[in-house]
């Protein structure tokens, strides 16, 4: 599969005007900015796409329905049998597949539910990812968000299936898999660009979604990205801090909402372009992570990687639950230099964040909740 330029698109539609013979789908991977991960406690996170990694999904009509397996990342395909078995002790028996698959199911049930007609042609499913895994940088949302986004144009509904809903829909094919994770990503993958988000409980009750502002992205100062080539898993790191949560614990309560509140300064320094202020408040963000979760949870590797950045004076923070760090230098290019320098040192992968913009088209926006601005 060869991906061209950075938006979703259709190819080699067809002249009678039926489905597009061929329909592909990018999704990108995310970087959580601020308030993450209060995104699964009624909180407020402001996340941004980013251009430089992300997955691909490619449908194609054919007369059997096809869901077909990567050839690296669903593990068919190795030089040896040592190489075999060394991959899935280190990556799992994981791939795309069962996402693809999962996708499948939940779009098709939501869709008898609601009444939603779909038509009985077949398609072959396909996909590819430069994500590189558990770097908390939303690989396996990424997928999912593709296929479904496939799907919603093969089966032309996409002005039937409301764009707040996508997100928690994306989340259920997960969520069927025992991933556990919150709404932030997968909203910030279905919208593209930088996204404001408020999960408070009365509009998660009331509409089934939060509310969501996208934000000019010219807004984000340069930003850099720094991942670990061996990094621990995100899917588990939110595990024990929930269930003290719903425990009612005040201390991971209290904290869960500072947390939250981040995401709200940090819409406000911004908008003011006060771009120290948002140092400060992406720094408070990973030191309130670092108490609720303690450092075994966390991992030496991840805590070294945010401390790299902060010795040379970079602010930074998780992008995600961990694997994947997101810094700013507020003094610019000489900071960047030793911060690149330091992460090479400590053999940290280190990219300036490259931010993709709005991914909504004329459909979706005209189908959005008025509640959403």
């Amino acid at each position: 599969m060869e991906p061209n330029g950075s938006s979703p698109s259709l190819t080699k539609t067809e002249e009678n005007g039926s489905s597009p013979a061929i329909i592909e789908h990018k999704a990108f991977a995310r970087i959580g900015l601020l308030g993450n991960p209060s995104d699964g406690y009624y909180g407020r996170t402001i996340s941004l796409n980013i251009e430089n990694f992300w997955a691909i999904v490619r449908l194609e009509p054919s007369s059997d329905l096809l869901i077909l397996s990567h050839p690296t990342h669903d593990l068919v395909k190795s030089t040896s049998l040592s190489h075999l078995v060394n991959r899935l002790e280190n990556e799992g028996y994981y791939g795309g597949v069962r996402l693809l698959l999962a996708t499948c199911k939940v779009f098709t049930n939501y869709c008898k539910e609601q009444g939603i007609h779909l038509h009985n042609n077949n398609f072959s499913l396909s996909y590819d990812t430069n994500i590189p895994r558990q770097t908390g940088l939303s690989g396996s949302s990424a997928i999912v968000c593709a296929a479904f986004s496939c799907l919603l144009d093969f089966y032309k509904v996409r002005d039937k299936i409301a764009v707040e809903i996508r997100p928690q829909l994306i989340l259920n094919a997960e969520k069927d898999l025992g991933i556990v994770a919150g709404l932030q990503d997968r909203v910030a993958q279905v919208y593209g660009g930088l996204l404001y988000m408020d999960f408070n409980k009365e509009s998660m009750d009331k509409l089934g979604h939060g509310i969501y502002t996208q934000l000019d992205t010219s807004l984000i100062p340069p930003l850099h990205l720094i991942y670990a080539e061996n990094p621990s898993d995100s899917g588990k790191v939110h595990s024990p801090v929930r269930q003290r949560w719903l425990d009612g614990d005040k201390f991971i309560i209290s904290s869960m909402e500072e947390v939250a509140n981040l995401a709200l300064e940090g819409k406000t320094a911004l908008l003011e372009k006060d771009y120290a202020k948002l140092a400060t408040l992406m720094n408070r963000n990973f030191d309130l992570r670092r108490l609720m979760f303690g450092d075994a949870a966390l991992g030496a590797l991840n805590i070294e990687m945010v401390e790299v950045a902060r010795r040379v004076g970079a602010a930074s923070k998780f992008t995600g639950s961990g694997g994947a760090v997101v810094a700013f230098c507020p003094d610019g290019p000489s900071q960047v230099d030793a911060l690149t320098d330091a992460c090479k040192k400590a053999g940290f992968s280190i990219l300036p964040v490259k931010v993709v913009p709005s991914l909504l088209n004329e459909i979706d926006i005209r189908i959005q909740s008025p509640k959403v601005e």
